[in-house]
Formats: structure tokens, sequence, C-alpha cells
């Protein structure tokens, strides 16, 4: 079935164009596979989401997980973005695209001490700890450097997002975040150390939430706890709401972001702090598409097989947790349909793309585009089978960037050498 995504990719002709682009020019000029990821998309989301909120002060912080390019950060830092990292290596990404340590935080259940060290030195706005033994150390850390770091604590509010189980982040039965209950008292005993100043409550429920209720129940049910330190006398500055806001892959009814803006403002007026949020996919998601040429189509008795030259080292999202993409021909030569699989060529059955999906039929030596993959595609992207990573296009009205280009055989050897 033939869905158009939106309008930075659509339909002229019966051939897909990103933007003022024909996606088929792309592929014979780059080569396959192939991202290719639309700029006004981006931009397009970025303000709809910062206009939505814009009643209350706020700051929106891209998570570079989703999309860690540097020149996808750059844009998004352009636009007035902070960055969230997980990472010293997206935090690396971070700096070298020019983005501000002052708008930088830096999240995550497992934080090296290798990487608070970096962290503090580099002046980030702040870590988020997520556990009583985090805090204590980023506090000695903090000491040994003759500094004192700003923190926010992430607290789990066991909300049930309604998501898939790997990517559910705020039920008390996850590792992320600090137990609720404990909250308060970790808070009080953080705000004692000398080496460290509490700044923030944080919270992240999970990802690809279309639940507008979800984060109000989690919101609210934080914003006890906000009040219970205000008088206490704990100065907090921010409340982070987190990211994961649910985009559209299939039939889903996507988060709609004015609704959530709507339910939660009253809210945040009530607290007298600055809002963060930390979206990634809903920025990215649906600006970028994988570009892949048929290679064979294949028949096993009564099954059959499209063999294409993108694989699970492209993106891994179906062969993770069943992720639906939506797959499309970038010509629309006929109505026919075939109920197919789409795999890649990995020496691994979990190796596939659709899997007895009714598409429109096509030959060997064409192209699909698998949409939706402007996130966690290239970050989630690996070289097992020896395989080279793809390039990366962003396209700006017709003029294509190579922001990324396809790596070469070297690349795959960069710090090997034979030494036996």
């Amino acid at each position: 079935m033939l869905i158009l995504q939106n309008e930075s990719f659509y339909y002229k002709s019966n051939e897909l164009y990103c933007e003022e682009i024909p996606v088929g020019v792309l592929a014979k000029q780059f080569g396959t596979p192939l991202f290719v990821y639309s700029r006004s998309f981006f931009e397009r989301q970025f303000n709809n989401f910062n206009k939505a909120f814009e009643g209350i002060k706020r700051k929106i912080f891209f998570a570079a997980k989703s999309n860690f390019n540097i020149n996808v950060i750059k844009l998004f830092h352009n636009l007035g973005a902070g960055i969230d990292v997980n990472s010293a290596g997206e935090l690396y990404r971070a700096l070298k695209a020019g983005v501000n340590p002052s708008d930088i935080i830096f999240s995550g259940v497992g934080k090296t001490e290798e990487e608070i060290v970096l962290a503090l030195k580099k002046k980030i706005k702040l870590l988020k700890a997520e556990s009583a033994e985090e805090i204590f150390l980023i506090n000695e850390i903090s000491k040994s450097l003759g500094t004192v770091a700003d923190i926010a604590l992430r607290v789990n509010p066991d909300v049930d997002a309604k998501t898939h189980p790997y990517i559910s982040t705020g039920l008390k039965t996850n590792k992320f975040g600090i137990d609720s209950k404990d909250a308060k008292r970790l808070f009080l005993e953080a705000a004692k150390l000398e080496n460290l100043r509490v700044v923030g409550i944080d919270m992240h429920i999970g990802s690809q939430i279309t639940s507008v209720e979800a984060y109000k129940n989690a919101v609210e049910k934080l914003a006890e706890l906000y009040r219970e330190l205000k008088d206490k006398g704990i100065p907090i500055k921010h409340f982070d709401v987190g990211g994961g806001m649910g985009v559209k892959y299939k039939d889903e009814e996507p988060l709609n972001i004015e609704k959530l803006a709507q339910i939660l403002i009253p809210i945040f007026k009530k607290f007298d702090v600055e809002i963060f949020f930390e979206p990634g996919r809903y920025l990215t998601a649906n600006g970028g598409i994988l570009v892949t040429k048929i290679l064979y189509a294949k028949k096993n008795g009564e099954k059959n097989f499209i063999v294409v030259d993108a694989a699970m080292t492209e993106l891994l999202r179906p062969s993770l947790y069943k992720a639906y993409h939506n797959i499309q021909p970038l010509k629309l030569n006929n109505n026919k349909e075939i109920t197919a699989d789409v795999v890649g060529g990995v020496c691994e059955s979990g190796d596939y793309f659709a899997k007895d999906r009714k598409l429109t039929k096509t030959t060997p030596g064409e192209y699909l585009a698998i949409l939706g993959a402007g996130a966690y595609g290239m970050t989630m992207s690996s070289n097992y089978n020896g395989r080279r990573r793809p390039p990366e296009i962003l396209v700006q009205g017709n003029q294509p960037i190579v922001i990324r280009g396809r790596e070469t055989f070297e690349h795959l050897l960069y710090d090997e050498e034979i030494k036996i």
C-alpha cells in the first residue's frame, strides 16, 4: 500500500522526490545503500515543536543518539537547540560540531569515571545522575578537580508509556533513573554534598510514545516531588520532560505536539523553572530514508524474497525489535503487488526489513526507499560481515550535500596492521 510520508518526500510524475531532487538521481550519483535526509523537514519539525511550547520558558536539547552526524547536530544547534549526549563519543561529536559546552547535557545510566572527568573539564551544562552511587562518584570527582558540578537527578516515575519493552524506560522494572520512592531522600542527600549543585529534576519514560496521557501522568507525579523539594529549600532550576515523542511509521497516530503542549503548559506554569525537552526521533525519523537497490527476486517454495543491497548493518530496528518501516519504490511503474520478505545479504536469518509485506512489484536493478530512517539508522549501524557504512546526503532544495562519504576498505582497517 502506498503511503506518502510528508511534504519533503513525495511523488511527482510517478517518481519519488526529496525536496526538489528525484531520489533516483541521488541513488545513481552516490550509489546504494544510501541515507538521504531532508533539511527542510528537520527545520520544520524543530520549529513546530518550539512554537508549540512558546508560552513557557523552555530549552530543546536534540538527542544526538538518534542521528549524530555532526552536520545534523550543527543544524539543530543553529536553530537554537542544545544537545543531549549519552557518551564521550557523542560529546566529542557535539563539540566538533561547534556546540558551546554550556548547551550540552550528559545523560546515561552507565557513565564511566573517564566520561564524568571529561564532561567536568569541558564545563558542560550539567550531568544527569541515575543512581546514588553515581551522585557520590560525581561529587568525589568534582572534589578532586577542585570544581562544583551541576547535576540533575533522573527520576523514574513508574509510568507505563505503552511502548515496545525494549524502548520502555519509565517503569520501575527498567534500568533507567532513580526509583520515585527514593528520589526525595537522594535529592536531599545530594544537596548536602559540597561539590555538587542540584539544579534539576529529569524524567524520560520511553521512546516512540504516542500517548499524551503518559506524559501528563508522569509530569503530575514529579510535580509533587518538585513542590516538596522547593519547600525544603532546594533551588531546582529546570524540569526535564525527556524525549520519546512518537512518530508515524505505519498506521500509528503520531504524538500531537500541540495537544501535548496544551495539556502540559498549565502544569508547567505553576513551576518557577525552565522546562527542558530532549526530542530526537521526533525531529529526524521521517526526515530520512534509506535507499537500496534490488539485487535478486527469489522464491523458495511459495515464499517470495526481495534481496537488496542494504542490510541490518544499515538499519537495525526491524531485526532488533521487529520495527515497521514503510518500503516504497522510487518509481511507480505498475499497480501490481507481491507479498514478499525484503531481506539483506548479511549472514543472519534476522537480517530483514519486512516480512510477508505487500509491495508494489519491482524487478532486480530497481530501487526501493525504506522510510522513517532518519533516526536510529546510521547511529546503530555496524561493519558486521566487513560491510562499509553508507554515505549520508542532506538535501537542501535542489542541492545534495554529502555530509558523510561512503566508508572505504581502508577505513575498515584504520587501526589494524599485521603484527604476527
